[in-house]
């Protein structure tokens, strides 16, 4: 049997592997043993994967900071980052990923020695302390270098519209304020006014300021120093103001109006209570000439009243058409002397209108 080839040892082994009874004994030999170390195998596979298997992915559009060391005699900035943020895609456990927001995450390009002009650089993404980068889109942004330029400029209220009947006054702190940035954008900022806001009488409010263009837009990039103003309402409360129409004067009988506006076609006046009780309209008296013009309207305030507005008129006046001579009547001879002009006042009256349509004397 010594002299038997390899090949017989080996069916014969599988024979006996192939017998139920064999099978089964090597099969519970040490049993209690392999089950020991079958659990033992799994459970250092667990530890060991554990981490992987618990760490999941989130993504966050994280804005992007500029860095830029480059020496010389004027300082730079950069604007028109396009995109202004990047998506960063980290992975981690869940509970780290949700302490985790925006701002705790840095994307800087690098703009260290890049001409003035614009340019395309790569961003660089550094994730916070317990997870890993997994991806980030884009990765290149362009952007604009640009010298940095600063600008004083006075600071415009904005205020919600008061009610006719106050007439509000307030006080800017500071009045001036510095505009700073990328030369460019500066350039671009026609003024810088106050976020509009309803400031009630006797207080104070501070309020953010809002660079704008010569199109009433906002200018992005750009920084105000300092970034609020304090707004105080200097008037105590509601004033006696009454907005009454206006009334211009008639024209003389050789001229005719045949189109009138007034600009405001109503004043806000300003009086005692009992005076402003009293007025309906306002007087106002305009030089007639033949023509189309815009003239100044004077107006006739009683004593104590005061306007908030000035008033002015756009007016079409021609000279007044002479009434026709009755037929088969003679002309006045010379005797008779020259015909008389007819007063004003024996005119047919005209019908009684305000500032909106044709002039009307005041009422009394």
């Amino acid at each position: 049997m010594s002299g038997s080839p390899p090949e017989f040892w080996s069916r014969r082994r599988l024979a006996r592997w192939l017998e139920p009874r064999y099978a089964w004994g090597r099969a519970m030999h040490n049993l209690p043993q392999k089950l020991l170390a079958v659990t033992a195998s799994v459970a250092l596979w667990l530890v060991a994967t554990a981490e992987r298997r618990a760490n999941v992915e989130q993504g966050y559009d994280v804005p992007v900071s500029v860095r830029d060391t480059t020496g010389g005699r004027s300082t730079r900035a950069t604007s028109a980052l396009n995109p202004s943020t990047v998506r960063v895609t980290l992975s981690g456990r869940p509970e780290r990923l949700r302490e985790i927001s925006p701002k705790n995450i840095e994307a800087v390009v690098d703009v260290t020695g890049v001409p003035e002009g614009s340019f395309t650089r790569p961003v660089r993404v550094s994730p916070p302390s317990g997870t890993a980068l997994t991806r980030q889109d884009p990765d290149k942004i362009q952007g604009f270098v640009d010298t940095q330029l600063t600008r004083t400029l006075p600071v415009t209220l904005g205020v919600a519209t008061p009610s006719e009947s106050s007439l509000p006054r307030y006080a800017v702190s500071p009045a001036e304020v510095s505009v700073s940035g990328p030369g460019r954008v500066v350039g671009a900022v026609r003024q810088v006014v106050t976020s509009p806001s309803v400031i009630p009488a006797g207080t104070e409010r501070e309020l953010p300021l809002i660079a704008l263009n010569a199109q009433g837009r906002p200018v992005e990039g750009v920084m105000t120093q300092p970034s609020t103003v304090t707004v105080r309402r200097l008037d105590t409360g509601e004033l006696p103001v009454k907005n009454v129409p206006v009334v211009l004067n008639p024209p003389p009988a050789a001229l005719r109006v045949t189109s009138v506006s007034v600009q405001p076609s109503s004043v806000r006046l300003v009086a005692a209570p009992e005076l402003l009780a009293r007025l309906r309209e306002v007087a106002g008296t305009v030089v007639y000439r033949a023509g189309t013009y815009t003239a100044p309207v004077t107006l006739r305030l009683p004593a104590g009243a005061q306007a908030l507005e000035e008033v002015t008129v756009r007016l079409t006046v021609v000279p007044a058409t002479p009434p026709a001579a009755p037929e088969g009547s003679a002309p006045p001879s010379e005797d008779q002397g020259p015909a008389k002009s007819v007063p004003a006042t024996s005119a047919a009256p005209a019908a009684a209108t305000p500032a909106s349509g044709s002039p009307r004397p005041p009422a009394p």
